[in-house]
């Protein structure tokens, strides 16, 4: 990629100092004209995170197959060597965040003609079918019985909760609700990490000596584990579009159940595996304070979870 033209006036536009070259000898900014197309912009932004000297690649490397050493790198002073935790985790969200749109969007397109092929009146009588099938395992709820029963027929949130479990009841006799709840399910686990964070470095914090280790440090540790979750969730979601091309029904199905299976069962190593290089511990006491650690925190991520679920649930269109 070429360079922009360099300024002519030789005074740098972000601290004033005289420029000699092409380089601010005072802070580094390049001194050229300020006038950037989106497709520079864009390129640029990239090619600077993903460049053989910014360490991208060493950096997803340790991420994804050496816990913790990523973690320790980094906090030895090695700082210029790797991507900053804060920004490679920004990174890996973005990436995440637009794959998992795109896969959406593969998805709604491929439903879009089946959905379409059914008249209004099939829909309804298929709908009508199911509602029959499906009264012995149904929780059905009364309006009048819930108003009564608080004792506030005009109650505005009670009308509110009972038009969205209608609305849940409704959505949950068509086809596709099990994959748009799925979908929804999986779009909630980013934003549920990113929450979710500060709660698990505050967790790891109580359980090691607070004169040794920092917040910071049990918050580096954090991103970096947080970040390769996230990375590797991301690259499941596309091995898993492409086994979905690939076979069709059951078989893609089981495929990619064990692929999920192992992908937890690698996120528990990893945890376990990277604790213990961290830390530096005897292998029984962190394999016991990981046991804990990753116990409670299980728990906080799983309420988290529920509820961003719950809410999503109720607004499944």
């Amino acid at each position: 990629m070429g360079h922009h033209a360099l300024r002519k006036d030789m005074t740098c536009l972000n601290c004033n100092h005289v420029v000699e070259k092409r380089y601010c000898p005072n802070c580094g900014q390049e001194n050229t004209e300020t006038k950037e197309s989106f497709h520079y912009l864009f390129t640029h932004t990239i090619e600077d995170l993903v460049h053989y000297d910014s360490g991208f690649w060493k950096t997803i490397k340790f991420l994804l197959f050496y816990p913790a050493k990523l973690t320790t790198e980094y906090l030895s002073g090695k700082r210029k060597t790797y991507v900053a935790p804060v920004k490679l985790y920004i990174f890996i969200s973005f990436i995440t965040f637009f794959i998992l749109s795109v896969i959406n969007s593969f998805e709604e397109h491929k439903e879009t003609p089946l959905k379409n092929t059914n008249t209004q009146e099939e829909i309804i009588k298929e709908d009508n079918i199911r509602l029959s099938e499906s009264k012995g395992n149904v929780i059905k709820l009364d309006s009048t019985e819930i108003q009564s029963k608080l004792g506030k027929e005009n109650n505005q949130t009670v009308k509110w909760l009972f038009s969205k479990f209608r609305d849940f009841e409704k959505n949950s006799k068509q086809k596709d609700f099990n994959k748009k709840f799925s979908k929804t399910f999986f779009s909630t686990i980013p934003k549920a990490l990113f929450i979710f964070m500060p709660l698990f470095a505050f967790v790891l914090w109580l359980f090691h000596d607070k004169k040794k280790w920092y917040y910071f440090d049990h918050g580096i540790f954090t991103i970096h584990y947080f970040s390769m979750i996230l990375l590797s969730f991301t690259i499941n979601e596309i091995i898993t579009l492409v086994l979905d091309y690939m076979f069709k029904g059951e078989i893609a199905d089981t495929i990619n159940g064990f692929i999920a299976l192992f992908l937890i069962l690698w996120w528990m190593f990893y945890f376990f595996r990277s604790h213990s290089r961290f830390y530096g511990e005897k292998k029984w006491i962190s394999r016991i304070k990981g046991t804990f650690i990753l116990g409670i925190n299980t728990v906080f991520l799983i309420i988290t979870i529920l509820i961003l679920v719950t809410y999503s649930a109720l607004n499944v269109n």
